[in-house]
C-alpha cells in the first residue's frame, strides 16, 4: 500500500511540479506539491538503498542509505546558496543533525523497541561513532563561533575554511578505518532475516537512484524559490524553515529506511543510517557546502546561530549516552522524541 501511494506521488507529482514551475501556478501550492514529490522519489531512493544494503552488508548499506538520502539535502542546500539563503542552509544542516539523532533513531528505536522488548547493535560502531560525533559537533562547530567574535570576516572564512577541509580529511579517514582497515576486526550482532532477499537487482537499484536524484536535483530549484513565499505567508522564520521543513524533506529517505530496518530487527543498519547521516551531514557535507559557497557571491563561514549550536550539541550528548551501550528500547526512542518535540517548538517561536 505504501509502495503504490509513493509510486503514484512520483508519476503525478514530477509532471505537477514541471508544469506548475513553468506556468507560475501558485508558489504555496506548488511548495507543497514540490515537497510531497520529493518525499515520494526519496523514497524510491529508500528501496534503492535497502537492496543495496542487502546486498552489500551493514556497514555499506548504511553508508548507501546516509550518502543518498543526504543527496537531497545537498542539492537543495546548493540552490539555496546560489539564492544567498545562507541562514536557511546553516539551519537546515542543523536541522538534519537533530533529526537524525532525536527524530530518525527515536523514531527507529520506538518502532522497533515496540515488536521486539530488546534490539542489539554492534556496540564497537557506535562508541566509534560517538567520539565522531564529539569531534564533527562539539569541537569543529563550537570552536569557529567562539573565535569568530575577535576576527575579521575574512579571517573568519580562512578558519572555517581550514577547519572544513581537516574535517572532510578525517571523514574519509574514518571510512578508510570502517571499510578498509578494521572491516570485520570487530564483532558484529547477527539480526534480522538472514536469507531476506532485495527488492531489486543491483543494477535497477542504481538506475532508479540516478534517476530519482536528477529529477530530485530539478525539483528542489524550484522549492528554493517557493521560501520566501511561504515563510511570509505562514509566519515562519528562514530559520524554522532550514531546521524543520528542508531537514525533514531532504532526508526523508533515511527516515523510511531506518525505521523500516529498525522494524525488521536489522537494527544496527538503522542507527548506521541515523548516525552515519549525521557524521556525513556534519563532517563531509557542511564542509563541502563551505567549500562551495566560494563559487557564488556570497560565502558561508561554519559559524551557527547559539540556538543551533545548543541544539545540536544537546542532540549528540543525549544520543551518546542512550546508545553507547549497543542495546535499546522503545522508551530510549520515546525520550528522543520528547527532545526533538521540545526543540521544534523552540524554533518554532524563534
Amino acid at each position: 500500500m505504501y509502495n503504490k501511494i509513493m509510486s503514484t506521488l512520483v508519476f503525478v507529482g514530477v509532471p505537477v511540479s514541471v508544469i506548475g514551475s513553468l506556468m507560475s501556478w501558485s508558489q504555496i501550492l506548488m511548495f507543497i506539491f514540490y515537497c510531497l514529490t520529493i518525499v515520494a522519489l526519496a523514497a524510491y531512493m529508500g528501496r534503492a538503498t535497502e537492496s543495496l544494503a542487502i546486498i552489500s552488508g551493514p556497514a555499506v548499506g548504511g553508508l548507501l542509505n546516509a550518502t543518498f538520502g543526504n543527496a537531497v539535502e545537498m542539492i537543495i542546500a546548493i540552490f539555496a546558496l546560489r539564492a544567498g539563503l545562507r541562514e536557511v542552509v546553516l539551519a537546515s544542516l542543523t536541522g538534519s543533525v537533530i533529526g537524525n539523532l532525536l527524530l530518525v533513531a527515536g523514531l527507529s528505536f520506538l518502532v522497533g523497541g515496540v515488536r521486539f522488548k530488546r534490539q542489539k547493535y554492534n556496540v564497537y560502531d557506535a562508541r566509534h561513532n560517538s567520539a565522531l560525533l564529539m569531534f564533527a559537533v562539539i569541537v569543529a562547530f563550537i570552536f569557529p563561533i567562539a573565535f569568530s567574535y575577535r576576527l575579521s570576516e575574512d579571517d573568519a572564512m580562512f578558519l572555517s575554511t581550514s577547519v572544513a577541509i581537516i574535517m572532510i580529511l578525517l571523514y574519509i579517514a574514518a571510512l578508510f578505518f570502517k571499510l578498509v582497515t578494521h572491516r570485520g576486526v570487530y564483532p558484529s550482532v547477527e539480526e534480522g532475516e538472514q536469507n531476506e532477499k532485495p527488492e531489486w537487482s543491483k543494477g535497477k537499484a542504481m538506475i532508479v537512484l540516478f534517476l530519482a536524484t536528477i529529477a530530485v536535483a530539478y525539483i528542489s530549484e524550484s522549492l528554493v524559490q517557493t521560501f520566501e513565499t511561504v515563510g511570509e505567508t505562514f509566519g515562519w522564520s528562514e530559520i524554522f524553515i532550514g531546521v524543520i521543513i528542508v531537514a525533514i524533506v531532504g532526508n526523508a529517505a533515511e527516515h523510511g529506511a531506518a525505521i523500516i530496518m529498525a522494524y525488521k530487527n536489522r537494527m544496527s543498519v538503522a542507527v548506521e543510517i541515523a548516525v552515519g547521516s549525521t557524521l556525513q551531514i556534519a563532517m563531509f557535507v557542511a564542509p563541502l557546502l563551505v567549500l562551495i559557497s566560494y563559487l557564488f557571491e556570497e560565502s558561508m563561514p561554519l559559524i551557527f546561530s547559539m540556538p543551533e549550536l545548543v541544539s545540536m550539541v544537546l542532540g549528540v550528548l543525549l544520543t551518546i549516552q542512550v546508545t553507547n551501550d549497543g542495546d535499546t528500547n522503545w522508551f530510549e526512542g520515546a525520550t528522543l522524541l520528547a527532545t526533538y518535540a521540545i526543540m521544534v517548538v523552540g524554533f518554532y517561536l524563534l
